[in-house]
């Protein structure tokens, strides 16, 4: 039995986001899982997520987003040796969670490419504790 995969949110999830207070940073903690095979023009998931990050710059940018990490899982320190690290892990700081619902729910933003390009993904909201 094949694993279920999770690309995108539940809309009861986002409705909570939007309930946080207005000055609430939030941390996004974003777990990549690309898709292996090509898709028909011979793009690879990597590739395709290239492109979504290409594309969503400009509404990263309006959204006063900060990108604060993005890189690859190398080696598990603490954990289950048989599990499978993630291809990428990449780490946003949105000002509100407004700004953030705003970006991906803007008329033109590129979820499709994004959802082309995983295979499966994990999008964590962590409150920011020490991060103003």
């Amino acid at each position: 039995m094949k694993n279920k995969s999770y690309i995108e949110g539940r809309r009861e999830v986002f409705q909570d986001l939007s309930n946080l207070p207005k000055d609430e940073v939030l941390i996004m903690l974003n777990f990549l899982k690309y898709k292996q095979d090509e898709n028909e023009k011979g793009f690879s998931g990597r590739v395709l997520y290239q492109q979504y990050l290409k594309a969503a710059t400009p509404f990263i940018k309006k959204a006063a987003a900060e990108l604060i990490f993005f890189g690859s899982p190398k080696m598990m320190l603490i954990g289950p040796e048989d599990e499978a690290l993630w291809d990428d892990v990449l780490v946003v700081k949105y000002n509100s969670p407004e700004s953030f619902l705003n970006m991906i729910q803007a008329e033109d933003y590129p979820s499709e490419l994004r959802a082309e390009a995983l295979e499966d993904s994990r999008l964590i909201y962590c409150n920011s504790q020490f991060v103003k």
